[in-house]
């Protein structure tokens, strides 16, 4: 449920939705580093 609207509002609003913004919703649990990276095409790494 989460994933894909996330992913809808990634598509949407890309300037409120950054790489860096969604990789918020994989520390929260919302999605997984897999989906995040079927979402923005990049590899999930953590924040230092």
């Amino acid at each position: 449920m989460w994933f894909e609207q996330i992913k809808k509002w990634y598509q949407m609003f890309p300037t409120l939705y950054t790489n860096e913004s969604i990789k918020v919703f994989v520390v929260a649990g919302y999605i997984t580093a897999q989906q995040y990276k079927e979402i923005t095409g990049i590899e999930y790494t953590p924040a230092a």
